[in-house]
């Protein structure tokens, strides 16, 4: 016997769930402009084996049809889901096995087949059009084959007559060129290469990611001495008799590019490795006619060669950028993660190019109070665990992040973690408000650990056993160069447009009574270390704030 459900985005369905353990989602609001998802789970519980299961048939009726795309949820394969002794009692499952996050296209023209006693989901996604409004009933029929027996569910939407806003909260999640050539086997920036950049990055905006790691230099990130990343500089440099010339010309494509898709700020590749500043960045020239590593792990951060170098480089990007109109669209980094016990020295590197980026927006990943309250650095990236003393002193302008370190009680994007922890963010992000954006280190991180080698996404999401699933990537790359999403992505999504949905309410309350109505679902204040802890209290929250927006607009 088929049986089907409709239930919520925030469940992720196991092939070995029992359907009965869900509830079903009968009614949900929405705002004009969003993008409403929930799913289908489906099963077979009662018919034999069959050697070839059929194909049975999928149906979607209802106004918003037209504005409803469908897609499969695909299991992959999870080896670490976490770190071993620092789980709690939120995660999903602590053990390796299949888990529910590749989202795929449907096969067979759009049918269907129906496993026996393994529970499947369907994707659904509602583009609800801009100006949109009232009440509206969306039914999807499976039909069998050969019995012809038809199971319907249906949910109804109640789209409030208010528009999502614009995004005013900065999201990046680091964009890794490097990484797409390196697995599609093309060559760095070939047509090729960067019509899979461009298909990338254009869901990296779509998704509400405004701001895209750009790689004037290959990034200093995630690499280990004696290895390399994939050379991929935007930045053409010529040395001749010493002298340094720097081609913009590939920086003028990208921010083209970015233009096109949607991208409103470009966040300037690292000037030092991540080892705590100590090395420059991998830079590759053309030497006398010939193409070569110019800088290496040979070379102190500090080198005297290397600082002419940068500083040329610096000058004459921030002129070209001027000569556009866009240098206050970029924002630097020197050097990833910096620790207390480097402190002088990431002053010293700082100090060696920071006069050249005066007025233009310097941040850096690290979360020791001591560097903002020094001076050392005007706009820290702390992580979620860290970002209270910064949030207490008012920091203008903070940006926060997690990574792999986040694993207990925190929010985090990994695959065995709830989507209702993972979509907490938003929330979090909004009760503070001198909170204006929010990183993460992995959009499209497709190599190992130390860079040596990319690895197989689709059976590897932790970078070969390094860091908990999910971490190092939101999209898997398809064969025809475009990206496959994920539950994760969607879910991060969702939390973005729930900030925006808590913008759109201060317009007619006060901060204090929005956060208020969100803390009494709660029942206890929101902080970090505070995460809804089901579906049904994730999903209250942003009814309630629904509820106070169709209010104010129906006065």
């Amino acid at each position: 016997m088929l049986k089907t459900k409709l239930v919520s985005s925030q469940i992720k369905a196991f092939l070995d769930d029992n359907i009965d353990s869900f509830a079903s989602l009968k009614t949900i609001s929405a705002l004009g402009g969003e993008r409403l998802s929930f799913c289908l789970l489906y099963v077979d519980e009662g018919e034999p084996y069959l050697p070839v299961r059929p194909f049975a048939e999928l149906k979607l009726e209802g106004e918003l049809v037209q504005h409803t795309a469908v897609r499969d949820v695909r299991m992959v394969p999870v080896d670490r889901p976490g770190v071993p002794g620092m789980f709690d009692d939120q995660y999903l499952r602590t053990q390796p096995g299949l888990y529910p996050d590749l989202l795929t296209p449907l096969r067979y023209g759009g049918k269907v087949v129906i496993s026996r006693e393994k529970l499947r989901s369907l994707w659904l996604e509602v583009e609800i059009p801009k100006s949109f409004s009232g009440t509206s009933t969306l039914s999807i029929t499976i039909t069998e084959p050969e019995t012809k027996a038809t199971v319907t569910q249906s949910v109804e939407i109640s789209v409030i007559a208010a528009d999502l806003p614009e995004q005013k909260l900065l999201f990046t999640q680091w964009f890794y060129a490097d990484c797409l050539a390196s697995y599609y086997n093309v060559p760095v920036w070939s047509e090729e290469h960067w019509r899979i950049v461009e298909n990338f990055a254009a869901n990296n905006a779509k998704r509400g990611r405004n701001v895209l790691y750009t790689p004037l230099f290959t990034p200093a990130l995630n690499v280990l001495p004696g290895w390399y990343r994939n050379p991929a500089q935007l930045v053409d440099v010529t040395v001749t008799d010493g002298e340094y010339a720097y081609d913009f010309a590939k920086v003028d494509r990208w921010v083209d590019m970015c233009d096109r898709i949607g991208i409103q700020y470009l966040e300037i590749s690292h000037f030092y490795q991540q080892d705590q500043a100590k090395h420059a960045a991998h830079i590759y020239a053309t030497v006398d006619g010939e193409y070569k590593r110019l800088f290496g792990w040979e070379t102190l951060a500090l080198d005297a060669e290397y600082q002419r170098f940068l500083r040329g480089l610096i000058g004459a990007f921030v002129d070209h950028m001027k000569a556009r109109g866009d240098d206050h669209r970029c924002i630097y980094h020197m050097s990833d993660e910096p620790h207390l016990d480097n402190l002088e020295h990431y002053k010293r590197v700082k100090t060696a190019v920071a006069d050249l980026l005066e007025g233009y927006k310097i941040v850096d990943a690290l979360s020791n109070f001591e560097f903002y309250q020094e001076g050392a650095l005007a706009h820290p990236v702390p992580t979620l665990a860290s970002a209270p003393a910064f949030i207490e002193a008012q920091v203008p302008d903070l940006w926060v992040y997690y990574a792999c370190c986040q694993l207990v009680e925190y929010t985090n994007c990994y695959a065995a973690m709830p989507s209702w922890r993972t979509r907490s963010l938003g929330m979090q992000l909004y009760k503070y408000p001198n909170i204006t954006g929010f990183l993460h280190w992995g959009y499209n991180y497709y190599n190992n650990r130390a860079s040596g080698d990319a690895i197989n996404p689709f059976i590897d999401l932790g970078g070969e056993d390094w860091v908990p699933a999910g971490d190092t990537f939101m999209v898997y790359p398809d064969s025809d160069g475009t990206p496959l999403e994920s539950i994760r992505l969607m879910t991060l999504e969702e939390a973005m447009q729930d900030v925006r949905a808590m913008q759109l309410c201060e317009q007619y309350y006060s901060h204090k009574e929005v956060v208020a109505a969100m803390e009494a679902v709660l029942g206890e204040p929101i902080t970090f270390k505070r995460c809804a802890h089901s579906e049904g209290e994730m999903l209250k929250v942003r009814e309630v704030i629904n509820e106070m927006i169709r209010k104010a607009v129906e006065k």
